[in-house]
């Protein structure tokens, strides 16, 4: 039995994923201040507030804006006291949190 015109779309399949263009962009300053001007996105400084709140004595190492899957989205890198580096995610519209992980 011959396997292989199953196996085309298959591959086609794995071409076409493997080469589609990520699905997450960064942002430059110029989008995220029109954003925010529009009311669009929350102040960078209410969700940073938020996150540094959530570990006392944190130090801000990283703060970006992404678009992800159609949602901005706020990724904020922490060092904590501990000598941890902590990635936290919020939804850049409602400030509601995503992810609050160890990054590695």
């Amino acid at each position: 039995m011959n396997t292989l015109p199953r196996a085309v779309p298959c591959l086609a399949l794995a071409l076409w994923v493997a080469c589609s263009p990520a699905t997450a962009r960064d942002l430059d300053q110029d989008e995220a201040l029109e954003l925010r001007q529009q009311g669009i996105i929350l102040p960078l400084e209410q969700l940073l507030d938020a996150a540094l709140g959530r570990y006392p004595g944190a130090r801000l190492l990283e703060a970006e804006l992404e678009e992800k899957h159609g949602r901005y989205e706020y990724e904020v890198e922490l060092l904590t006291p501990a000598g941890v580096v902590r990635e936290i995610k919020y939804d850049a519209r409602t400030g509601v949190l995503i992810k609050d992980e160890e990054d590695d």
